[in-house]
């Protein structure tokens, strides 16, 4: 079976631009939030894991950098003491940016009352959308001091969307919605900070292997991994970018992309600079095409199709002594694993390959020129620093011996 080019600190090296609602009291104030994280084998979808309800219910949910707020499949034996819908114009439906108020024309309950507004949650999957009730209701979720989790804590109050059980198609097996981790005001980071006074930051540690565990944390550092090694020690910071045109299906008129955007200047292979269209690397101010984004439901990164081709023949060129092998569906270049070197971190070539080239053609006009996909982002700790409108990456965990997978989550309640 053949395995792909890992991570873009091993393999190809982005050069980034340069960087350099009630309070809890200060006593119950959690220091960070943990949540696990996981990769599930078929769907190659990052998935979470959160209680939500009265009485509690662990749900497990899609890891969506791109979506707007946290939605959930209603239709499905929603039971809970605590949810209450958001009234027509009420400050619950302005924090969501609620399209409308929607008229239920069935039996009210969790997921369609009267005189609620509500908003389109999709299913980036499927490119599916539909209408969903905005509601609140209780989210719990283990504290952290960054080394093991602790006490549960909860947001009594957490504005999420309903949705109707269709919309799960697509995901992975006993998903029950997404998580939406984007920049808006009532996606899943910026509600819990508000909700708990931290800054507004969050880190993912995308585990390697679906048979493992990796890291969600809300709020600040450290990020700690065993054997004692603090991720946020090597954090290398890059500014986020705003593209002013939104890139979601669904959007109001005039609103800008809550994607997470960051300036890509070059790529090089073995340290040497790929030859590049550079307009295609910064974001069209008018039509918000080109740039690259960082996403968690794509799978592989993905690449216009000059950029690709320039990569793949500079790899090529780079392995011409390493026999290449049948092509691997979606990747266009392998290798004959057995001519390629190994170091302790993987095979010894240059730029990291690891059987196939693991990028994917994006086609001749994509929105967005280059797609960091979730594989590039595995076994590296990537850190969303909305109060300081950065990220930053760790560049690969192998490099100091420990892996997303090695959180200490034995203590978790």
């Amino acid at each position: 079976m053949a395995t792909c080019i890992n991570a873009p600190s091993l393999a190809i090296f982005f050069l980034l631009l340069p960087l350099l609602l009630s309070s809890p009291s200060s006593a119950a104030r959690p220091h960070a939030l943990i949540a696990p994280l996981t990769k599930d084998p078929k769907t190659l979808q990052y998935l979470t894991r959160l209680n939500q309800r009265t009485p509690s219910l662990p749900l497990n949910l899609v890891v969506d950098l791109a979506g707007r707020y946290l939605w959930v499949n209603c239709d499905s034996n929603y039971v809970s003491s605590t949810y209450r819908p958001a009234p027509c114009r009420s400050s619950l439906c302005s924090l969501a940016s609620a399209v409308s108020c929607g008229k239920c024309y069935s039996s009210p309950g969790i997921g369609c009352y009267n005189n609620t507004c509500g908003v389109f949650p999709n299913n980036p999957f499927t490119g599916t959308s539909t209408y969903g009730e905005i509601g609140v209701d209780t989210l719990s979720l283990p504290s952290t001091d960054g080394l093991t989790p602790s006490s549960l804590v909860s947001d009594p109050s957490f504005i999420f969307s309903c949705a109707p059980s269709f919309l799960t198609s697509g995901l992975a097996a006993g998903v029950a919605g997404i998580a939406g981790f984007s920049r808006t005001r009532v996606a899943l980071p910026s509600q819990l900070a508000t909700k708990f006074e931290f800054h507004s930051r969050f880190a993912l540690c995308l585990p390697s292997n679906p048979r493992s565990t990796g890291a969600i944390f809300f709020g600040p550092g450290p990020y700690n991994f065993l054997p004692d090694i603090d991720a946020s020690q090597s954090l290398i910071y890059t500014p986020l970018l705003t593209n002013p045109i939104s890139t979601a299906q669904i959007y109001n008129g005039g609103e800008p992309s809550y994607e997470y955007f960051i300036g890509v200047t070059a790529i090089k292979v073995g340290g040497t600079a790929v030859a590049l269209n550079k307009t295609l690397l910064t974001i069209n101010k008018k039509t918000g095409y080109g740039g690259t984004k960082i996403s968690t439901t794509v799978a592989y990164t993905t690449l216009e199709t000059s950029i690709y081709k320039s990569l793949t023949t500079a790899f090529s060129a780079a392995l011409a002594n390493v026999s290449r092998v049948a092509a691997v569906a979606p990747f266009d270049l392998c290798y004959d694993g057995k001519g390629l070197g190994s170091t302790r971190v993987g095979p010894g070539v240059p730029a990291g390959v690891r059987g196939c080239f693991g990028f994917v053609d994006g086609g001749s006009l994509p929105r967005t020129s280059i797609v960091i996909g979730g594989y590039q982002l595995e076994d590296n700790l990537v850190e969303f620093d909305l109060a300081n409108s950065r990220v930053g990456f760790s560049s690969t965990l192998l490099f100091r011996r420990t892996t997303c997978s090695n959180f200490n989550f034995t203590s978790s309640p």
